[in-house]
Order: structure tokens, then C-alpha cells, then sequence
């Protein structure tokens, strides 16, 4: 059986400036099946908005992140980016994901919280010794999450810098042409292949040297592409998300003072709230990374034929009121807490743990900031995969 309506609508829904789910996502969930939609670039592909199609397309292995690599894969900008890690599939997958896997385990992780904490305090001390207004992005949100990572992996703090530019490059959905986006791709790579030949010859206390010795035993393991390919991916996504969902928790707090006031009164609620806010803040513009059927799949009420692509529109599925109740409102006491913030299946974000821990100390911090509040109107990113704040002056 397919979809009883089978236009093509375009796609993406959502505007970039906000944090608003659009209308079109909940009628979407209301339509029967899946929804077909046409990306500004590529073949049309059927949308999974509802939660049950998202998760069942995200864990199921007959739908495949490698096809995109040798198919039109729907996309916001005329060239098809580089996949690395996220357009592969098991064995390959797995193989260069257990390599990392061990920096990332909750365990490890919790290890970090004294450090992410102190790191935390003092950004909001030094914005705060600065005076009001300040740039809630530039002074603790992109800081906190840069430093943590970079210590992780083995940046030179002096260089922490430069990662700005070369992040919003790679993340960036139309703005750049594709002579832009390599270049800044190939600046990119080849500084991390720098610091691996120093890491090389002055092993370190960091992930990087780690991976390198991993090379080093065995080659079929990794290759040195490979282990280029790792760096820049751990660096990239291991701030970019968390450095966006930071001042967009506050936006949402600040919006929502009740909640706000509920966090000051019961700190101990902060992890729940950390939760709740991934879940409810769509932090997508749109889809992205297309799963393509290797055979015929049904997908609740539509057969997937293969070959076809199905994106998983997260934000919609986190909305969906059947997994969870009045789920357009922001509640701390929820017993259904499995949102799909950090995807599902093979591609799970491998640095949630890590995420969690710092999107909590983050929010540990700025509740204690009495008389918090947006001083202006934030200035939106655009053209970028994540929505959030480029910038978000507050006062206090």
C-alpha cells in the first residue's frame, strides 16, 4: 500500500530564523503514510514526520547511508559534500566507530564533569565580570563546548580559533559555492593532518594520538585518510550542535519563565529539562542524510521501493503528540523521555554522553544567573543544517 496522497511538496517546511516547528509538519503526521518532497536539489524522497516511520527507517539496516554516495541524494545545496563516517554502512561503519566509541561511553564521560563544570563557572564569571550586554554565544555558549572537545581530541588552545570559519563551512546548506566549501574542507583537512604528524612524533594524553596508535598496529584498521576524516568529524560535530542547542535553551527558557523559575527552585531537575529541550527544540531547518532502500520496505503504510530515499524528519517525530502527550508542550515531569535529539540505530550520535554533560553544566550555570534576559533580538543563522542564534545578546 502507498500513501493516498502522493504530491510532491518542496521542501524544507521549517523557516531558518526561529526555533518554530512549521504547520505543514503536523499536518504531515495527519496525512495518511509517508509524504513525497522535493529538496532544492537532488531525486524526491518520502518524508518520515511521524515518530514510529522516523525510528523504523533511522534502525532499520535494510536502508542505507552509503547509497546516498552513488545516488542523487536530496539536498539543500548543488553539490553532494563529502560523507565520511555518516555516509557509511556496517562493516565500514562499525569498524571506524569502535575506534572512538571508548572516548564516548557515559563512564568516560562523567570523568569530564569537575572540568566542564569549572570551564562552565568561568565563562559565565568572566562574561558577567565583562558587563551587560554581552553575546551569549560568543562569550560562553561556542567557548564551552570548543574548549572541551578540543582538550579531548588534542587542539592546541591557540588555535581554537580558527574552527569557527571552517565549521559553519562544512555545516552550511547553500551559502558557499563549491569552490568555497572545498576550500575550506581542504584547510580544514590539511591542519588536522598537520597535527597528526606532530601528534605522530610528540604523543599526547589525547584521542588523537590514540587513534594514531591505533594506525600504527593496524593499517587495515585504519587508513591515514581515515583517520583525518575521524579527527574533523569528532571536531565539528563535537561542538557545533552543543554550542547551537545552548543559547537556544536559553532563548526557550527565557520565553518560558515558568520553567525557568522551576530549574532555579529544583537544580536537581536539570537533567530531565536537558532532555525535554532536545526533544522539543526542532533544531533542523530540514531533513538530512537520506536513508535509500536496499530491497522493498514497508514503512507503516507505504512501500519503499529500493532504491528510493526516505528522510526522517526528527523535529516533526519529537512533536508527535501519539509518543508524546501534548507534545507542543514544555514539561520537566514527562515518563516517555526516548526523543530521537540524537537519531537513532547505526548513527546514534556517538557523542551524547558527551552533549548531555555539557548542555547540563551549561544550563547548571546560567539558572544561577538571576535576572537573566535577551537584551535584544538574537540574530538567526541561515543557510546552516542546525538553527540557533549566530548571536544572542543578553543582560542581567
Amino acid at each position: 500500500m502507498t500513501a493516498a496522497d502522493e504530491r510532491t511538496r518542496q521542501y524544507p517546511f521549517n523557516k531558518q530564523e526561529g526555533l518554530d516547528l512549521d504547520p505543514a509538519y503536523r499536518a504531515a503526521r495527519e496525512t495518511p503514510g509517508m509524504i513525497r518532497v522535493q529538496m532544492p536539489f537532488g531525486e524526491p524522497a518520502w518524508l518520515a514526520t511521524r515518530y514510529e516511520d522516523a525510528r523504523f527507517v533511522l534502525g532499520d539496516r535494510r536502508f542505507s547511508r552509503a547509497l546516498a554516495t552513488t545516488s542523487d541524494e536530496p539536498r539543500t545545496q548543488s553539490y553532494q559534500r563529502a560523507g565520511g563516517i555518516l555516509a557509511m554502512d556496517p562493516p565500514d561503519h562499525t569498524r571506524l566507530r569502535v575506534l572512538i566509541a571508548s572516548a564516548f561511553t557515559v563512564r568516560r564521560v562523567e570523568k569530564l564533569r569537575p572540568r566542564v563544570r569549572e570551564l562552565a563557572e568561568g565563562l559565565l564569571r568572566d562574561m558577567v565580570a565583562a558587563g551587560a550586554p554581552a553575546d551569549l554565544v560568543d562569550a560562553f555558549a561556542l567557548p564551552l563546548p570548543v574548549q572541551v572537545i578540543c582538550e579531548l581530541l588534542g587542539v592546541p588552545a591557540e588555535d581554537r580559533h580558527l574552527f569557527r570559519a571552517w565549521s559553519d563551512a562544512l555545516l552550511s546548506t547553500s551559502s558557499l559555492t563549491l569552490e568555497e566549501y572545498q576550500r575550506n574542507d581542504s584547510e580544514l583537512r590539511a591542519y588536522i593532518a598537520g597535527l597528526v604528524a606532530l601528534r605522530r612524533a610528540e604523543p599526547a594524553d589525547d584521542l588523537m594520538s590514540a587513534l594514531i596508535a591505533a594506525r600504527a598496529e593496524d593499517e587495515d584498521r585504519l587508513s591515514e585518510t581515515e583517520l583525518v576524516e575521524l579527527c574533523v568529524a569528532v571536531l565539528v560535530a563535537g561542538h557545533e550542535t552543543t554550542a547551537t542547542q545552548i543559547p537556544n535553551f536559553a532563548h526557550v527558557l527565557l520565553a518560558n519563565p515558568d520553567r525557568l523559575a522551576q530549574l532555579r527552585a529544583d537544580p536537581g531537575l536539570i537533567p530531565a529539562a536537558v532532555e525535554e529541550l532536545l526533544r522539543f527544540i526542532p533544531l533542523g531547518a530540514g531533513s538530512a542524510f537520506a536513508r535509500y532502500a536496499t530491497e522493498d520496505v514497508q514503512v507503516g503504510e507505504v512501500l519503499v521501493r529500493a532504491g528510493e530515499p526516505v528522510l526522517a524528519a526528527i523535529g516533526s517525530a519529537n512533536h508527535d503528540d501519539a509518543r508524546f502527550p501534548a507534545a507542543d508542550t514544555l514539561r520537566f515531569d514527562r515518563e516517555e523521555t526516548s526523543h530521537l535529539g540524537f537519531g537513532h540505530g547505526v548513527h546514534h550520535c556517538l557523542g551524547a554522553p558527551l552533549a548531555r554533560l555539557e548542555l547540563q553544566e551549561a544550563l547548571r550555570a546560567l539558572v544561577t544567573l538571576d535576572g537573566l534576559r535577551e537584551a535584544s533580538e538574537p540574530v538567526w543563522k541561515t543557510q546552516m543544517l542546525v538553527r540557533g542564534p549566530r548571536s544572542m545578546p543578553v543582560a542581567w
